[in-house]
């Protein structure tokens, strides 16, 4: 294990300035205060519902906007005083992005060996049999077999295999960092896992760290060793996965995971429809919009902001 974090989000925060075509200019707080990290070869889930703000976390560690506030930091260095050419080439190569649409993603005018061999060619200068070989390698990295896949264009293949061969270009450039939105939301429930158990693999055989963005929070204790919850565009929750989910402090985490159906109990309707339920539910989401106040730690490496104890019932 490094002794410093790969990726440091120190204080960072995203304002957007909003100028509709009718009516008053508005501005939206994206992300506020956030403080995160995450070490080499290890993983870190950012949980929360639509509009949390998680998206806007993953597109500012891959510089698609500069922050308002606070700054990244990568391997130490803040990633927006990273000027040149050279250095903006490097960081692009280390940190890549999987996007949640695996077809979106894909030039459909393309074949897979397209995909494949344009960042081999640009980022590492391979050509002929060197270049064969290593599409054949990171193919074979993400479990597809070069001769079924490489012939086909991205609308030929199923919506698993076109999310590996997104993995596999970002292994092809040579990433360090994957930044994973959504990645398995758009899949079948069938598939999801293996995708998953690919992205686990990666991390334990090749030492990628990832940035595993998602609203399922069932689902970040079997890929990622940390869990951060976000709402309202702060962090309201985070620590070991295990101990975040096997002890949820904050409300909006105990709502998030009585959302995730066990298959061991038989789901009973309430006699109100629900309306209790949703009621406290929208409790917990007003008092979690409020600024959060300063970390509390309420056992080793787990921390929660804002603790709201008279709803830890909702």
């Amino acid at each position: 294990m490094s002794e410093q974090p790969l990726l440091q989000l120190e204080n960072a925060g995203k304002t957007f300035h909003l100028k509709p075509m009718f009516g008053a200019a508005k501005e939206v707080v994206a992300m506020r205060n956030i403080s995160l990290s995450v070490e080499q070869g290890r993983a870190l889930a950012v949980v929360g519902e639509s509009g949390s703000g998680k998206s806007t976390l993953g597109r500012a560690v891959t510089r698609l906007f500069s922050l308002t506030e606070g700054r990244v930091l990568f391997k130490g260095r803040d990633i927006s005083q990273m000027k040149s050419r050279s250095e903006s080439l490097a960081y692009n190569r280390a940190v890549q992005m999987v996007f949640q649409d695996p077809f979106a993603a894909l030039n459909p005018a393309h074949t897979i060996r397209h995909h494949l061999e344009r960042p081999l060619k640009l980022h590492h200068k391979l050509s002929g049999w060197a270049l064969a070989e290593a599409v054949k390698g990171v193919l074979a990295d993400v479990e597809l077999d070069p001769d079924m896949a490489l012939s086909k264009y991205p609308h030929e293949l199923s919506g698993g295999q076109r999310q590996r061969v997104n993995l596999a270009r970002a292994l092809a450039v040579g990433a360090e960092l994957v930044v994973a939105d959504e990645p398995t939301s758009m899949l079948d429930v069938s598939i999801r896992k293996s995708v998953l158990g690919l992205m686990k693999r990666m991390k334990t055989d090749r030492g990628i760290t990832f940035l595993y963005i998602t609203h399922d929070i069932a689902t970040a204790h079997y890929l990622a060793e940390d869990t951060a919850v976000m709402f309202a565009g702060q962090v309201v929750e985070w620590g070991p996965s295990e101990r975040v989910i096997a002890n949820p402090q904050h409300p909006y985490t105990k709502v998030l995971l009585s959302a995730v159906p066990d298959p061991a109990q038989r789901f009973v309707a309430s006699e109100d429809g629900g309306r209790a339920f949703a009621k406290g539910v929208e409790e917990v989401r007003a008092l979690a919009r409020k600024p959060a106040g300063l970390p509390v730690e309420v056992e080793p490496g787990h921390f929660v902001r804002h603790r709201l104890t008279q709803l830890d019932a909702a």
